[in-house]
């Protein structure tokens, strides 16, 4: 790739798992926690199925697909998302490399979990690997990458470098 085009945009397809054509330019991945009903596994089998990132089933069942909760749905996941970075941290590392296509069951196509999982993951793959939900949390359990703020040093008692 020359130093003159910009790198490619990753691309995040949102497509229903009910009569869905495979792609093969993106890997797919089912982010439902529950199977869809009246599939089976071998109708769906080039897919990833990963139940963990989907929400918990306490906010599923609230949410019910009622639009009127939709804002606070999304408040809720994302919560959820941050709190739980393994669960998303394999979709970001093949959005690194690829295309991906994100399935989901529900028939409201604007109003489900794989919108704001995908809205989400572009923000992580925004923030670049050292700024991820993941990254900073992995750093502040080790204690390796704190740095101290500003005027830190003086507060304790050392100066500062000029």
């Amino acid at each position: 790739m020359s130093k003159d085009r910009p790198p490619p945009k990753p691309a995040i397809a949102l497509e229903r798992v009910y009569g869905r054509t495979p792609r093969t330019a993106s890997r797919a991945f089912l982010v439902d926690g529950l199977w869809p009903r009246g599939l089976r596994r071998s109708e769906v089998a080039a897919a990833t199925w990963l139940s963990e990132v989907a929400p918990s089933p306490q906010l599923r069942k609230w949410f019910a697909h009622r639009v009127d909760r939709w804002p606070e749905f999304q408040r809720r996941y994302r919560l959820e998302l941050r709190s739980r970075p393994e669960s998303w941290s394999p979709l970001l590392a093949a959005l690194r490399e690829a295309p991906i296509t994100l399935l989901y069951a529900a028939r409201d196509t604007e109003h489900n979990n794989a919108v704001v999982l995908r809205d989400f993951l572009l923000r992580q793959l925004r923030r670049g690997p050292e700024r991820t939900v993941d990254a900073r949390r992995a750093e502040s359990r080790s204690g390796s990458a704190q740095t101290p703020r500003a005027g830190s040093a003086r507060r304790s008692g050392e100066r500062s470098a000029p």
